[in-house]
């Protein structure tokens, strides 16, 4: 008689995903059992030391995993939430003593003075394409920097500086396209969405450049807004 014998595909069943909520609420649950002097059946313990060795793995493994994190700050434009990394940004400054100029794109709302420097206001409502607000005394203006160019972005209202995982950064909002997607660094699951002011500043569609007229700024050509 002839065993029979199982053929081998060489394929493993791959495991089924954690539901993590779930081990936590069982943990949850478990500690409030405790705390309450009540006692769990031998089943029960050894679903409870699998849980915790789950989560011991989970953990280990985040502080294995060589992550990068963002230093931003966080604002409000038109009820929607952005942020730019802090490493680009000189300041934060109050909106006041706008000077508006003429000729100028329409993203562009004036300038203020900030201690002495005439520093250009840009409203990146414009690019995209977000309601317009009226300026209030919520308004500031976050004074960012490169090696080739400062100016202000305007805000509706500060939120505060966070940190993110650079890995938790999507490439683009579905429902953004045009030019106003190229100047994103990423969105974040709960869609704040990170500017890349490296290339928000040196694209030459945003720029201003003087014209015959000394002192008169005029559109450039080619920008679309």
């Amino acid at each position: 008689m002839k065993k029979g014998r199982s053929k081998m595909t060489g394929k493993q069943t791959p495991k089924a995903p954690v539901e993590w909520k779930d081990v936590f609420d069982r943990l949850e649950k478990t500690r409030i059992i405790l705390e309450k002097g009540g006692d769990l059946s031998e089943e029960d313990r050894k679903k409870v030391l699998k849980d915790r060795a789950r989560v011991l793995a989970r953990e280990s493994e985040k502080t294995n995993t060589a992550e990068t994190y963002l230093e931003v700050l966080e604002f409000v434009l038109a009820q929607e939430r952005y942020a730019i990394e802090t490493l680009y940004i000189r300041e934060v400054y109050p909106m006041k003593d706008l000077t508006v100029l003429p000729c100028t794109p329409s993203f562009t709302l004036g300038i203020i003075n900030v201690r002495g420097r005439l520093v250009s206001v840009m409203d990146i409502k414009k690019i995209f394409n977000l309601p317009e607000k009226g300026i209030t005394n919520l308004n500031r203006a976050i004074i960012v920097k490169t090696d080739k160019m400062e100016l202000g972005i305007l805000s509706d209202e500060i939120i505060g500086i966070r940190t993110i995982a650079e890995s938790d950064l999507q490439p683009s909002l579905i429902t953004l396209s045009g030019i106003g997607s190229t100047y994103l660094k990423g969105v974040t699951g709960e869609r704040l969405v990170v500017l890349d002011i490296e290339k928000l500043l040196t694209d030459e569609r945003i720029i201003l450049r003087e014209e015959a007229e000394p002192g008169v700024l005029k559109r450039q050509e080619g920008i679309p807004f």
